[in-house]
């Protein structure tokens, strides 16, 4: 799917980092590191960010390059979503916090997960689980100018977005809001963390989207919904409205029954 000349879609690609790098460096060096650094969908995951079964607390940690944090508009938007899909009984917190560009832009998947390590302060304890999300000040590596990446789940509890293209996209003619264009995107991501689609979360019925070479590629076929590999605001049209997108009913019905709401 392809951001065209009248930017009618809004593209949200997600990639998985299938292993670690091979680097001492990058190696978790304690067991609960290790909980945090999973293959994305690996087992019990999706259902420990969704359920209380052996977690009842949830702490997102935000980690921003300075001059790069997301809105107020687009964290808040992001809890909301959080709360109305998991079940978190002794609350669900998000902390905020900058530091300096790593000067590594354009970046690969690798390169994200070096500096996550570099950075990350929270991990599993006890009942509460964690997840990292990186607001980077660049590009993933092989954005094109007709294709580009706006955020990526690549651990069990880890995402990046990418926010200098989001801010870029955002200041096109006709674009929806800055903060619409957060918003989606951290719930998308979220979205593959929790299981979604077919990524750790059972299916219901049968609503996995295919690639072009006719394989499943974790994102819902449902028109307009959140977990499509393209996502449309408002109308459909970009700059036609900034309602930020939801969860289909049958994604709905997929995280109710791995224990979500």
């Amino acid at each position: 799917m392809q951001i065209t000349k009248f930017l009618t879609y809004l593209l949200i690609s997600s990639f998985i980092l299938i292993g670690c790098s091979n680097d001492d460096d990058n190696t978790p060096n304690n067991q609960s590191q290790i909980a945090n650094r999973q293959q994305l969908g690996s087992d019990n995951s999706a259902n420990d960010l969704l359920s209380a079964t052996n977690f009842t607390s949830l702490a997102i940690e935000i980690v921003s390059v300075q001059g790069f944090a997301p809105s107020a508009t687009a964290v808040n938007g992001f809890r909301d979503f959080l709360q109305e899909r998991l079940f978190k009984p002794d609350g669900i917190t998000i902390t905020q916090r900058s530091v300096p560009s790593s000067g590594k832009a354009p970046f690969t998947i690798t390169e994200i997960a070096e500096i996550e390590n570099d950075t990350r302060t929270l991990f599993n304890e006890e009942s509460e689980i964690t997840v990292y999300i990186y607001f980077a000040d660049g590009s993933r590596e092989d954005d094109t100018t007709e294709q580009v990446t706006l955020g990526s789940a690549y651990f069990n509890t880890s995402i990046v977005i990418y926010e200098e293209t989001l801010r870029r996209l955002s200041s096109r003619p006709r674009a929806p809001l800055l903060s619409s264009i957060e918003t989606a995107t951290l719930n998308h991501e979220f979205g593959h963390l929790i299981g979604l689609v077919n990524l750790g979360t059972e299916l219901q019925s049968q609503h996995e989207d295919e690639d072009d070479e006719g394989e499943p590629n974790n994102h819902c076929n449902v028109s307009n919904c959140l977990m499509e590999a393209a996502i449309q605001f408002g109308s459909g049209m970009m700059g036609m409205g900034d309602v930020i997108p939801e969860l289909d009913p049958q994604c709905i019905a997929d995280l109710q029954a791995n224990g979500g709401r």
